[in-house]
Formats: C-alpha cells, structure tokens, sequence
C-alpha cells in the first residue's frame, strides 16, 4: 500500500527481506558472496568486497533470504515500472556503478557528448567539477574535439556541498573544497562542465575561482535540465525557494554567477544517454509520476 520512493533492508530472526517500490524510483541490487547474499543500491559496493553481482531487484518485488541460502522472489504489485531517479546517474551514484544495467561513467560521458551536440561553443579547454562532472566533460571533450584539461582540483577531505544544512556552511564548504589549477586556467577560454545548478551559490562561486586564477572567459555548461521542481522522494529538494532555476531564466542565472555563457542539457538527451524509455525527472519537468497529495500537490498546483 505505499506509495512513492524506497528501497527497504527488513531484518528478522530468520530472514532478510529486500523490497523495491513499484515505480523503480530507488536503485536496490543483489550479489552472491561465498554461500550468502548481500544487497546494496549501487554495485560497486559488491566489487569492494568481492562478491558477484547476480540482478536487480525489480520494482514491485520482495526478494527473501532464508538462514539456509535460499533466495525466493514475490512479487507485491503487478504495477511495475522503471522510473529510476535520473538524479541517481546525474549526481548521487559513483561512476564505477552499473543501475539498471548502464554504467554511471558511461552514462555521464554520453550526457557530455550530447551537451555539445546541443550547446557547442568555441574554447582552449574543457575542465570539470570534481568529481561527478569530469565523465560528462570528458565526453564534452571528445565530441568537441576541445582538450579535456584538469582545471579544478578537489580537496578529498571536505563532504558534498549540496547537503550542507545551511548556506553559510555550502559557501565555506566550496571554498574549502575547490581550488583552480592556475597555470592551467590562466590565459584560457574555459568550458567549465558541472552536473547540475541548485542554489547557484556554487557555481558562481567556482566561475569566479576560474576568474581570479586568469580564465579569459568561463563557459558553464550542464549535464542536466534546469531545476525547476522539488523533491518529494527522499532528495532533500523540498522547496522552490531553493532552486534558482525555478525562479531565474537561463540569461539571468548566466548573469548571477557571472559565466560568458551558459547552457544545460534537454531533458530528452536524460533519456538518450542512458537508451532509457522511462526515467524520473520531476525535479526538471514538474512530471511526476506518483500521485502527490495535500500540502504538497496544492503547492505544486500554486507553481504550475
């Protein structure tokens, strides 16, 4: 009887139970490890610790793991579909992982050939945003025929910004995180690719890292749509308040933080960089695919 997002781990005396939602929204996989089964959302946990990857759970399926080895599928709902979140081949999930078949890094690299196609621009180099942007600009690099540079170099010790509870913390987190290669950037026409705009504190704040470091112009380009929609599957997006593209076209949020141009991916290139016929992006088309209800559809019916 639920309805909307979720991938459960439900532990008894006797047995474990992996369930998926219906519509595919949460990524849920299983593996073989010496006479057991271990179950996680993204493959490359099974490669860290040597076990064999076996399926997918399927949306709508209960897999059960009794204490003797045995594994037996039930299926809750007949309504099965594979909206997984797009925001899991965008952003959240590591490249060495494979959801649904397609692999994270081949994914992202293809979103970074289909941004050219769609928004080329003339530059010396393509740098990305480390690290879930350097597929896709590696991709954009490869199509463009434009060196693939690394402009950007990451502090490994500083968490993702986009979770940070508060704005002051986003913006010293990016400060802490991020540092421009300036011999690299100085003197250069930049393609600098990301893999989403939210707040937009971020980006405007790496566009002016590029600058200071001597970057002659910073072309931001997306490997996604705009963020126009929040979240009400477990991503914490849950106002409009806090998506700038929401209430900010593409010239004017160029303008805030100060690129030469910018450009994001059409939410039809979501669906051809994985060869997906159905996906969720709600948070980019206001599409949902669950029904929503109360506070929250009378908010989203305000919006539209």
């Amino acid at each position: 009887m639920i309805e909307g997002a979720f991938a459960f781990l439900i532990m008894t005396g006797d047995h474990l139970y992996a369930c998926r939602d219906k519509y595919g929204l949460r990524p849920l996989s299983v593996a073989k490890l010496n006479d057991g089964y271990v179950v996680s959302s993204e493959t490359c946990a099974f490669d860290a610790i040597g076990a064999e990857f076996i399926r997918d759970v399927n949306p709508g399926e209960i897999l059960v793991f009794y204490r003797d080895g045995g594994m037996e599928s039930i299926d809750y709902s007949h309504f099965k579909k594979h909206y997984l979140c797009a925001m899991e081949y965008v952003y959240f999930s590591r490249p060495d992982s494979d959801l649904e078949g397609c692999n994270v890094h081949a994914y992202r690299k293809e979103s970074g050939k289909l941004l050219y196609q769609e928004s080329p621009v003339d530059a010396d180099i393509v740098i990305g945003v480390p690290d879930s942007s350097l597929s896709a600009a590696m991709g954009f690099s490869e199509a463009s025929g434009i060196p693939y540079e690394m402009g950007l170099i990451k502090n490994k010790y500083v968490g993702r910004t986009f979770i940070q509870p508060s704005q002051e913390l986003r913006e010293k987190g990016v400060r802490m995180k991020l540092s421009a290669v300036r011999t690299i950037v100085k003197g250069k026409r930049v393609v600098m690719i990301d893999d989403s705009i939210v707040r937009g504190t971020t980006s405007r704040r790496i566009v002016s890292l590029l600058k200071e470091a001597g970057a002659v112009e910073v072309h931001v380009r997306i490997a996604s749509p705009p963020l126009i929609s929040p979240c009400f599957y477990g991503v914490d997006i849950s106002t409009y308040d806090e998506l700038i593209s929401a209430r900010m076209d593409v010239e004017h949020l160029r303008d805030y933080i100060g690129a030469d141009s910018l450009a994001f991916l059409s939410p039809e290139a979501l669906y051809k960089s994985g060869r997906r016929s159905e996906l969720c992006t709600a948070c980019f088309t206001a599409k949902y695919p669950t029904a929503l209800y109360g506070s929250f559809q009378d908010s989203c019916n305000k919006k539209q």
